[in-house]
């Protein structure tokens, strides 16, 4: 398994466009896995998930995935540096019962109506509750736990984020993303390195899913996060 960090430059023309859709986003992140062909399990085949975060005045992307990026077809003056690349399997040989993690996750919470007439759909949870609870359903069943604080309550903070619009020809997608930043505690070891691996959620080809860690005592996402 492999991890990127890239460092955007907020001036290009391509790194504006993609901000704009995210189909242009996953299209510019899977360029760096070019031996396969574009068919729909193509991310899952290189095992891509990736996310973006603002950073002072500008913008990272996190980058994960099985298979080795090459990052050299990015168009020219995309980054402000170049790629930084590195192995996650320390990080998966680390992960036992009991060990604790600060986390980041943005994720897209979403539940399943069932309207009297038409198909099922999904829709996004708006309610900070709704989405913590979301999260700790997901933990459940992907071999982790949120503890709560000294005041008995769920120790991760929601933060809101803008919608992932995506458009390719006349088809628009519409994304609700939601990030979380907390606290964790392994309860399956195998289950939650198999989430770490996949990703947690829906969404995982437009920014979401992707399952950052470092030591609990600390609030660094970039260094040590997968």
């Amino acid at each position: 398994m492999y991890l990127t960090r890239l460092t955007f430059n907020p001036r290009s023309p391509e790194f504006r466009r993609d901000m704009a859709n995210v189909h242009d986003m996953h299209r510019t992140v899977m360029s760096a896995y070019p031996e396969e062909p574009a068919t729909a399990n193509y991310r899952q085949h290189h095992g891509v998930l990736w996310r973006v975060d603002r950073v002072n005045r500008g913008y990272v992307q996190y980058v994960q995935s099985r298979s080795k990026p090459d990052w050299s077809r990015l168009p020219p003056a995309h980054l402000l540096r170049p790629a930084e690349v590195r192995s996650l399997q320390p990080l998966l040989d680390g992960i036992t019962a009991g060990r604790r993690y600060a986390f980041r996750l943005v994720g897209n919470p979403t539940r399943c109506v069932h309207p009297k007439h038409g198909s099922p759909k999904r829709v996004p949870h708006r309610l900070p509750e709704k989405q913590i609870g979301w999260l700790v359903e997901k933990g459940r069943r992907h071999g982790f736990i949120v503890p709560t604080t000294d005041r008995a309550i769920p120790d991760v903070i929601v933060t809101p984020m803008p919608d992932l619009i995506g458009r390719r020809q006349r088809h628009i997608i519409t994304i609700a993303p939601v990030r979380f930043d907390g606290h964790l505690i392994v309860t399956d070891p195998e289950a939650f390195a198999r989430a770490v691996v996949d990703g947690i959620g829906r969404a995982k080809a437009y920014g979401c899913g992707l399952l950052s860690l470092a030591p609990a005592r600390t609030a660094q996402y970039d260094s040590r996060g997968c």
